[in-house]
């Protein structure tokens, strides 16, 4: 399967360090690599380190981190020649870079995909940045260009304050998820997803995060993948989904980001599940296992 690649982008200040610290420390047993424009930009935590060396940074649990500086092409052939290859690369972009650019790039590369485009938004500082005319192109496009927005800072401001950069936000980027976040805690399920790693001692499970509800399903019996994936994206309760599901025509991988999916033929053999996350009090179990329930009559008829 094609390594799936996440891009982390937003304003100076936003919280990007924070957020990619928090998954690196709880990466729930995925092999995350990271991509960033140079060390100095994002420091990693130093407790989370185990070595460095020809610029590479080794980090507890498989994990690694490099500098791409201006070769970012150069750094995506070194991580697709890891060995043991990622589950999942991270791209911390510039403040002031557009996600869907750097997402060109990674299309360019075989053995890639894009996975996900993550734009953090202060809510503190947002609607100021925006306001600014030397900023407000680039913070309009970077809204504009995410498939999920994570709203951070919450704890700076009021719940007046919160309710109207939330109004503000959907404004400008009325079809994509928003996440509440402070100091970068969202469960990696949230905005990576999640695939059972039994080897490695780890199974997806429900209850990850106090302001996530998650579901996992286990389908025995085929199902029409496509239409599983669109009907999940179309959902408005679920953040992410990715798993396995058996077909027709052998197990497929689905992956659901907001409101775009895809899917892929599994590469190995894979029992299948699949793991569902939303907003609690948005998220509604039912409504996902109807969705899969309509799937497989489909199937049937």
């Amino acid at each position: 399967m094609d390594l799936p690649v996440t891009i982390i982008g937003g304003y100076l200040g936003a919280g990007k360090t924070s957020l990619v610290n928090h998954l690196l420390r709880h990466n729930e047993g995925q092999r995350l690599a990271v991509l960033v424009n140079e060390f100095g930009d994002l420091p990693i935590d130093a407790d989370l380190i185990e070595a460095e060396e020809d610029g590479l940074i080794s980090i507890s649990g498989g994990c690694v981190c490099c500098a791409f500086g201006s070769d970012l092409i150069g750094a995506l052939e070194d991580v697709l020649a890891m060995d043991p290859r990622p589950d999942h690369l991270l791209i911390e972009a510039s403040g002031v870079a557009l996600p869907a650019s750097i997402a060109t790039t990674t299309g360019l590369m075989a053995g890639m995909r894009s996975d996900a485009m993550l734009v953090l938004a202060d809510a503190d500082q947002i609607r100021r940045n925006a306001a600014n005319p030397y900023l407000a192109d680039t913070i309009e496009r970077q809204l504009g260009q995410a498939d999920m927005v994570l709203l951070t800072k919450l704890d700076l401001v009021t719940e007046d304050e919160r309710a109207d950069v939330t109004a503000w936000l959907k404004e400008r980027a009325p079809r994509t998820r928003l996440l509440p976040v402070t100091r970068g805690e969202v469960p990696i399920t949230a905005v990576l997803g999640s695939i059972p790693l039994p080897a490695r001692g780890h199974r997806p499970g429900g209850g990850a995060h106090g302001l996530f509800e998650s579901l996992v399903m286990e389908p025995g019996h085929p199902l029409d993948a496509a239409a599983l994936a669109e009907a999940l994206a179309k959902e408005p309760g679920v953040t992410r989904a990715k798993g396995f599901v058996p077909t027709s025509e052998g197990m497929m991988l689905i992956h659901v980001v907001g409101n775009r999916c895809q899917t892929e033929p599994a590469s190995e053999v894979r029992a299948p599940a699949v793991v569902c996350i939303g907003l609690k009090g948005e998220f509604d179990a039912d409504r996902v296992r109807e969705a899969f329930d309509r799937c497989a009559l489909a199937r049937q008829a």
